[in-house]
């Protein structure tokens, strides 16, 4: 129960009935501080103020005990006894004042008096703030302090050191880690601030933001934001979305030594497929991000830890560069492959990594009505390179088909509801599909068949003779196949074909045409595969194709371009989910990706025609990986970084404040960041100030009781 006291009078005012709660309002009250709205972080030390009362009962009864003196005559001290009074008055008024100033300004500093600021949060409620430390491979860059991420680490302890003892803390780096998703102690936050690292995440500052903010609207809605940063300029420059006005956002911006940068962008082969002691070329892509030009700047190239070629480029400012690097020699199986630039101080991207197949052979599959054809056979034969395996439409193994690059299908009349389906999902997924249509074809099948493809389908038989007169030198299907084309090119010759339509949806490149600009060889996408139609069945009745000197280079180019191979590369932090051939696992076994003595098991699961690997943030470290299944290796993958972070240029205080303009910047290069902190969330706090006058008017105090003598005045009186 509150306790009430009794009114006493200060300096001739009256102070009435009050408790603690009115205590606070009497110094908060509009009315009487009009002039500055300042309120109290701990408003129960005012009911101290009654301790006022204590110097004004000293000065008031007087506790000395006087000892009487006799003296013969007091006439003499008359005059000097009215001549001092005035000064004793004056200075014991003088020293009660200094007492009562002294008094009151010791119980405001307890107070914690302070003005309002903007942000200021509400005095005594427990508060929570979310802090994300950029833990980017950027913030590896040397300051005046040390690298970034330790000047980082170090303003987020003081950030938690500017609020309370009970206060809960957020943390969050790029990794979006599900640890980080709870609310921690100060001590528990430095715990965990010392154990971030590095990490190849690279997170837009939209997905930063709104990150902070869900996990805040959970547990503490209006809590303030902090972001420590070096605000490169891959985090976007686009406004804010959707962030709550509720939720204090302050941006702590971190000053990096601008420092030039090369690296590897990316890397591709030329050839499709890969053969044993072919000469490949590697086409290298480098990027320049300084604002000077790069002087030969040396790229190695290494194959299975030997070095197969090196060069020298000199690359402009701010551009992009295409050379190429040829080698060869390599034995059939996994090439493990690796770029290595020599560009100092920044080389957390000076190593490139790539993996890729060499094939001893390429499977082919050949799918007939019933009899082989025996010219596919005779083609596919003439080459050790292709395995070519023929099968009847009604015998396919359809949980097989996604391991042969290319399928050819001829001589079937009527396609099975279930192959075409099969064959539909082969596609999609990548397969390349070639079609020869059947001499007694079903056309109302094959149209069905076709259309799901997406590809263009036969309309009728057309008896009328003809020959191909234009073909389409420029496909990548015809590619090194002439050395030089004749003026007067020997083409098939047609005695009949089937019409093919010309369907309007479809993706097609004309590779053959016939007289009339009528399709005779055309390529159609579908998915990520390709669809190759013939107008023509694959028989001497029709054409002399059979026989004819293309056909051999035209099925042994779609062979090789159709080769399926998984990517040279893929990127820590976006390729999270990796989409390989179907890999049969047993119930106790598991694939495990192994690199420098680091083993992960990833989340493998089967889906049709395919196995996705799901390795989300497993992980951390660049390189050549090896996916095993018990002691046999499956395949190998190359994990590179996050290129945005090659680029060291940043956003200024200015394009912060374009993204969010309601958001507080703080400069991080200051010493402390601890009473900066403090005074956006309390304002300006003013028990400093109380301490000090506080001390003044004790060494007022002091300095009257010392100095100011009542007792020097001469008497004037005659003996």
């Amino acid at each position: 129960m509150a306790q009430f006291i009794r009114p006493f009078h200060i300096l001739g005012y009256a102070i009435p009935y009050f408790n603690k709660h009115t205590v606070a309002q009497l110094f908060q009250a509009d009315n009487i501080c009009t002039f500055v709205d300042m309120h109290f972080l701990y408003p129960a030390f005012l009911f101290a103020l009654v301790s006022l009362a204590i110097p004004v009962i000293v000065h008031l009864f007087n506790f000395r005990k006087y000892q009487k003196v006799y003296f013969s005559n007091v006439q003499f001290l008359k005059e000097l006894q009215e001549q001092q009074a005035s000064r004793r008055n004056l200075k014991e008024r003088l020293i009660l004042a200094a007492r009562l100033l002294a008094l009151l300004f010791l119980i405001l500093a307890f107070a914690r008096p302070y003005i309002p600021a903007s942000q200021t949060v509400t005095a005594g409620k427990q508060q929570v703030a979310s802090i994300f430390i950029d833990n980017s491979y950027s913030m590896q860059t040397l300051s005046k302090e040390g690298s970034l991420l330790d000047e980082a680490k170090h303003h987020a302890k003081e950030i938690a050191a500017a609020y309370g003892m009970n206060d809960r803390f957020q943390l969050l780096t790029q990794d979006f880690e599900g640890k980080h998703q709870r609310l921690l102690s100060r001590d528990e936050f430095n715990d965990a601030v010392d154990a971030v690292k590095i990490s190849p995440q690279s997170r837009t500052l939209q997905q930063i933001v709104n990150r902070q903010e869900g996990l805040l609207k959970m547990q503490a809605p209006g809590s303030a934001i902090y972001i420590l940063s070096d605000f490169q300029s891959n985090m976007g420059k686009q406004a804010l979305m959707g962030v709550d006005k509720s939720t204090k956002v302050n941006f702590i911006r971190l000053d990096a030594n601008k420092l030039p940068n090369l690296a590897v962008d990316s890397a591709w082969l030329l050839s499709a497929v890969h053969r044993p002691d072919d000469n490949e070329k590697l086409v290298v892509r480098l990027h320049n991000y300084s604002d000077e030009q790069a002087e030969r700047v040396p790229l190695k190239l290494t194959i299975n830890g030997q070095q197969k070629a090196l060069g020298s480029f000199t690359i402009p400012a701010r551009s992009v560069q295409n050379d190429t690097m040829s080698f060869s020699g390599l034995k059939a199986g996994w090439q493990q492959g690796e770029l290595t630039l020599q560009d100092n101080p920044v080389t957390f991207d000076n190593r490139f990594f790539f993996t890729f197949n060499v094939k001893q052979q390429l499977p082919v599959l050949l799918i007939n009505g019933g009899v082989s054809n025996p010219y596919l056979a005779a083609i596919f034969n003439t080459d050790k390179f292709f395995v070519a395996s023929t099968v009847q439409d009604g015998n396919v193994d359809y949980a097989g088909l996604s391991k042969y690059p290319a399928i050819v299908v001829s001589d079937v009349k009527t396609i099975s509801p279930g192959l075409a389906q099969q064959l539909k999902v082969y596609v999609n997924k990548g397969g390349n599909l070639v079609f020869f249509p059947a001499a007694d074809a079903d056309m109302a099948n094959n149209r069905s068949f076709l259309q799901a493809l997406n590809a263009a389908y036969p309309e009728r038989l057309v008896t009328e003779p003809t020959r191909v007169t234009d073909i389409n030198v420029k496909s990548n299907l015809f590619k090194g196949v002439f050395e030089q084309m004749p003026e007067h090119p020997d083409l098939p010759v047609i005695k009949k074909y089937y019409q093919l339509s010309h369907a309007g949806n479809t993706v097609t490149e004309g590779l053959m045409q016939l007289q009339g600009n009528q399709p005779f060889f055309s390529l159609y996408r579908s998915g990520r595969g390709s669809v190759y139609l013939s107008a023509v069945a694959l028989t001497e009745d029709f054409s002399n194709l059979p026989r004819h000197a293309l056909l051999l280079p035209m099925l042994f180019r779609i062979a090789l371009l159709s080769s399926n191979d998984q990517p040279l590369f893929y990127t820590l932090g976006r390729d999270e989910n990796i989409e390989l051939p179907p890999i049969q696992v047993g119930e106790k076994q598991v694939l495990k990706l192994i690199h420098n003595g680091t083993s992960i098991i990833p989340d493998a699961r089967q889906q049709e025609g395919s196995t996705i690997l799901y390795i989300s943030d497993q992980l951390k470290e660049t390189g050549n990986y090896q996916l095993k299944m018990q002691d046999s290796t499956l395949a190998q993958l190359a994990f590179n970084d996050n290129r945005k972070e090659s680029d060291l240029s940043y956003l200024t205080p200015t394009d912060l404040k374009n993204i969010f303009p309601q958001g507080e910047m703080i400069n991080g290069a200051k010493p402390s960041l601890k009473s900066e902190i403090s005074g956006l969330n309390l304002g300006t706090q003013l028990w400093k100030l109380c301490i000090i006058l506080a001390l003044i008017f004790l060494a007022a105090e002091i300095v009257l009781i010392r100095y100011f003598k009542t007792d020097r005045q001469a008497a004037n009186a005659p003996v």
